[in-house]
């Protein structure tokens, strides 16, 4: 499969978006079976198609067990041929946006090659590693997880040779039970590095990753320390916006929104020490990143100043934008809140204690969106107006329109507050 890999180095799994010459890897879904899609794959471009389904024939269907397991094996088998250092990434919060900072700040010296968006998963990082060439001088991957066990099973494959947990908190307690359970699944990352003799940076000032570290006898030289207090850094808003003085560092204004942000730069700046970034290059490159993907966007309409941070939502993320958006100087303020998924039991619990919170908030307006908030609100006859879904609140602002406020939207990418944005109603 390496030997095929090599001479047609593009993988494709869409058949919408197949490129001449590329290997088309047949994945299920739960809701298709792209072994049905093989031969228009084949129609289109691509040179071969990997397949399971038996019986399945044809001069250019390569047949294996398991698509996704061969899928898997390659990205390893490419990972072991690239002598390059590769970093691996994971944590509760923070993820993506501290993986675009890092790959902001390596790329000021090196050829990077980083997962694209969110493919952190056990399909997108196999083909976030066979996206890396002979040009490629550092590898940065990011990996979620959901269940027990998976970074384990991506660690397995990104073999990464430094790494960073960016936080433990409370997100997918659906399928963890508890942070227990959460500190179990994100430690494989620190299990692998300490194995291998890996460096891991991390936070020393949370004191759920020290004790991690810790508990494995961590030896101090594969530590690389980072921390606000420990750096004293000192931190202030410019339009909203963070600011941040670090010794060492020029000044660096950034164009990211709250304070969960001052360990994301930290963390990015700490990698760029460990290879070797000039500083003043390092903070010119978290100055000119701008955050996309509604991570912690502060966005202007002709009509309101929204601070975006609606790609997703657990207690401790929507607490921590919750408290940053109480500290921001602004008047007529307005709460747009989305349900929180994949928290399993605890749903009520945590619905609740944001709502808890947000009472005694001064914000002018509010808005629950989703059964779980809607659910919490009722139940605690809290102020504001509580909606099902993303469109009952659409249409509510289409007869209400918000004028003149500062917004939070903040919520699961599942509830889809983004169209609030797309429909222009705010």
């Amino acid at each position: 499969m390496y030997s095929l890999f090599q001479k047609h180095p593009t993988v494709c799994t869409d058949t919408r978006k197949i490129e001449k010459g590329c290997l088309f890897f047949a994945l299920k879904g739960d809701t298709f079976d792209a072994n049905d899609f093989a031969l228009e794959a084949l129609e289109k471009g691509a040179a071969y198609a990997v397949v399971d389904r038996p019986g399945l024939v044809h001069p250019q269907f390569v047949n294996v067990p398991d698509v996704l397991k061969a899928l898997q094996e390659l990205a390893f088998l490419h990972r072991c041929s690239m002598k390059i250092p590769v970093i691996g990434l994971t944590g509760s919060n923070g993820k993506t946006t501290t993986k675009e900072l890092i790959y902001a700040v390596l790329a000021a010296k090196y050829r990077v090659t980083a997962t694209q968006g969110n493919l952190n998963n056990h399909i997108g990082v196999p083909l976030s590693i066979l996206q890396m060439t002979r040009e490629t001088q550092i590898g940065l991957f990011e990996m979620g997880a959901s269940h027990p066990g998976e970074i384990e099973e991506l660690t397995a494959i990104v073999r990464p040779v430094a790494g960073l947990i960016t936080n433990i908190g409370k997100a997918h307690l659906e399928g963890f039970g508890n942070l227990e359970g959460v500190m179990a699944c994100k430690g494989a990352l620190y299990d692998f590095l300490l194995t291998h003799k890996g460096h891991v940076v991390y936070n020393q000032d949370d004191p759920v990753l020290v004790e991690m570290l810790r508990a494995r006898n961590a030896p101090q030289n594969l530590l690389c320390p980072y921390g606000a207090k420990t750096q004293k850094v000192k931190t202030g808003t410019e339009n909203g916006a963070l600011f941040l003085k670090i010794d060492g560092y020029p000044g660096i204004q950034t164009q990211l929104i709250g304070s969960l942000n001052v360990n994301n730069v930290l963390a990015a700046l700490a990698f760029g020490e460990m290879f070797g970034v000039e500083r003043e290059k390092a903070a010119a490159a978290i100055a000119a990143y701008k955050p996309s993907n509604n991570r912690s966007q502060l966005m202007e309409t002709p009509y309101n100043a929204l601070v975006v941070d609606a790609y997703n939502a657990n207690p401790t993320s929507m607490a921590a934008s919750l408290d940053d958006f109480k500290k921001l100087g602004a008047t007529n303020k307005c709460l747009i809140l989305g349900d929180m998924r994949e928290l399993g039991d605890v749903s009520l619990q945590e619905h609740l204690k944001i709502v808890e919170y947000v009472r005694d908030m001064p914000v002018q307006q509010i808005f629950w969106v989703g059964p779980w908030f809607t659910k919490a609100a009722e139940q605690m006859r809290a102020p504001g107006l509580c909606f099902p879904n993303v469109e009952a609140l659409i249409g509510h602002l289409k007869k209400h329109p918000l004028r003149h406020t500062t917004t939070l939207i903040k919520g699961s990418n599942g509830i889809r507050l983004t169209k609030i944005i797309s429909s222009e109603v705010c």
